[in-house]
């Protein structure tokens, strides 16, 4: 018991942020969408602990850190491929975990993400339709090069799409990772 609470104490900001992922999560999973009540606080409450164990030093490669995780999925965002709040909840990982923590949690989400799109279309049994949706998205972005048109045309097709709420896989990869690598 004592080193349970022992554990706790000593990566109680993980455990925080695990706890904020799982409300994410499961918000994202009912709404289809990650709120800023939930990604704005994140970020700052990340920097305020990166600066209260680090310092100026600390605060600044948290806030690194946080453009970097809106840097690897922001790009995604402006074709339409995921929501702004998603990228954001990244950069809140990030406020927290600073860049190589982050560049990990950002490969293990993309290996999750790709497993539960992969179960969602067995699921559905259309892989026909997901193949070819698949096809002419990468067949947009290497032809149309607009980010600006590219997001117009997921907009039109969102409502013929199968939508995977991507903050689930994050805060699978997230929690999964902070286990593995010692942080919880």
């Amino acid at each position: 018991m004592e080193t349970l609470i022992t554990h706790l104490t000593e990566n109680w900001a993980m455990w925080a942020v695990s706890l904020t992922l799982v409300v994410a999560a499961v918000i994202d999973g009912l709404y289809l969408k990650v709120p800023n009540k939930i990604t704005y606080p994140l970020i700052i409450s990340g920097w305020v602990y990166s600066t209260l164990v680090g310092g100026w030093v600390g605060l600044g490669w948290s806030v690194l850190a946080t453009f970097f995780g809106l840097a690897l999925l922001f790009g995604l965002h402006l074709i339409g491929g995921m929501g702004a709040g998603d990228v954001k909840l990244l950069a809140g990982i990030a406020a927290f975990v600073h860049i190589e923590h982050t560049w990990y949690i950002f490969v293990a989400t993309t290996i999750v993400g790709a497993v539960m799109a992969l179960i969602q279309i067995a699921v559905s049994g259309q892989w026909l339709k997901h193949w070819t949706q698949a096809h002419a998205i990468l067949q947009e972005i290497w032809t149309v090069r607009d980010a600006d048109k590219l997001y117009e045309i997921s907009q039109e097709r969102k409502p013929r799409m199968l939508l995977l709420p991507y903050g689930i896989p994050m805060t699978v990869a997230a929690i999964g990772y902070f286990a593995f690598a010692g942080l919880l």
